[in-house]
C-alpha cells in the first residue's frame, strides 16, 4: 500500500537531473540575452558620436537651405520654425502675388471628385500656412456642394483665406487676371504681382479637356500656362492636381526658380527633373 502511495506521488515529479537541465537551459537562455544587450550598448557606445554627427551636419544643411528657399515646407517643418509661422499671416506677408482657385465648375464633377477638389484646395491653405511669405489666397464661387464639403472642417470659416461667395470675375478686375490653363499657348516667364492666377477648381480625369481654356476666351480675360516643357522633363503626363499647381506658383513667388520649384512640388511617382542648360 505504501508503495502505490510513493509512486503515486513521485510520478511526474522532475529527476534531480532534469531539473537540472531545466535550469541549465534557463541560465542559456538569459545569458544569451544579456550578452545581446551587452553586445548592442558596445555598438552604441562606438557609433553615437558619429551618428551625432552626422545628425549636427544634417540639420546644418536644413538650416543653409531654410534660408536659401524660405518659402519650402519641407525646412520650415525641420528647423522648427512653426511656432513663428503661426504669426505669419497673407497680411503681414511681404509677398503680394495674388492666387485664386475658382469654385464655379462644380456642376462638371461628380459628388467624389468634388469632394476631391476640396481636399485640394484645403492642402493649398496648408501650404500658404506654412510658408514664410504666404501668397494672397482667394477662394471664389464658394456655394453649394464645395460650401458644404468644406464647412464640415471645424474651424473652416477661421482659416486664412479670402472666402468669395461671387465668381473671380466680380471679385477682380477683368484686366488682373490670368487663368491658367495648359492648353493655353502663351508661357509664364516670371509672375506678375500686379496680376491674379485663377487656378481651375476642377477634378475631372481629363474628361472635359480644354474647358478652362475655353471658359477663358469666352470670358475675354488672359489666359496662360506653367513653363514645364521649358525646365523639367517627366516620366508621366504633365497633368498637375490644384495643389501642386499652387506649390509651385507659392515657390516660386518665395525666391525659387521653375526648375526647382516645378520639381520640388511634383511626388516623386512623377519622375520629374530639371532639364540641364544646354537642352
Amino acid at each position: 500500500m505504501t508503495g502505490v502511495i510513493n509512486d503515486t506521488a513521485l510520478k511526474g515529479s522532475p529527476t534531480p537531473m532534469e531539473d537540472n537541465v531545466t535550469k541549465s537551459e534557463s541560465e542559456t537562455a538569459v545569458s544569451k540575452r544579456s550578452m545581446k544587450r551587452k553586445a548592442k550598448r558596445e555598438k552604441w557606445e562606438k557609433t553615437k558620436m558619429e551618428k551625432r554627427r552626422q545628425e549636427r551636419k544634417k540639420l546644418k544643411e536644413k538650416k543653409k537651405l531654410a534660408k536659401a528657399f524660405p518659402g519650402s515646407v519641407e525646412n520650415i517643418r525641420s528647423t522648427g520654425l512653426r511656432k513663428k509661422l503661426k504669426q505669419t499671416t497673407m497680411g503681414s506677408s511681404s509677398c503680394k502675388q495674388r492666387v485664386c482657385v475658382d469654385l464655379s465648375l462644380d456642376s462638371y464633377m461628380s459628388e467624389k471628385d468634388c469632394n476631391k477638389c476640396m481636399k485640394q484646395v484645403m492642402r493649398c491653405y496648408s501650404l500658404n500656412r506654412r510658408a514664410a511669405n504666404p501668397l494672397q489666397f482667394y477662394v471664389t464661387s464658394l456655394i453649394g456642394r464645395p460650401k458644404e464639403v468644406l464647412d464640415k472642417n471645424k474651424g473652416c470659416e477661421f482659416w486664412d483665406v479670402n472666402y468669395r461667395e461671387e465668381n473671380y470675375l466680380s471679385t477682380f478686375n477683368k484686366s488682373d487676371i490670368v487663368y491658367l490653363s495648359s492648353e493655353s499657348e502663351n508661357i509664364i516667364k516670371d509672375l506678375d504681382d500686379t496680376k491674379v492666377y485663377v487656378i481651375g477648381g476642377l477634378v475631372d480625369h481629363n474628361l472635359h479637356k480644354g474647358l478652362t481654356h475655353r471658359l477663358a476666351i469666352e470670358a475675354g480675360i488672359a489666359h496662360a500656362k506653367l513653363p514645364l516643357d521649358e525646365f523639367i522633363d517627366m516620366k508621366t503626363r504633365k497633368v498637375l492636381t490644384i495643389d501642386q499647381v499652387y506649390d509651385i506658383l507659392r515657390r516660386m513667388a518665395n525666391g525659387e526658380h521653375w526648375g526647382e520649384a516645378i520639381v520640388a512640388a511634383l511626388p516623386s511617382r512623377k519622375g520629374a527633373f530639371v532639364k540641364d542648360e544646354e537642352s
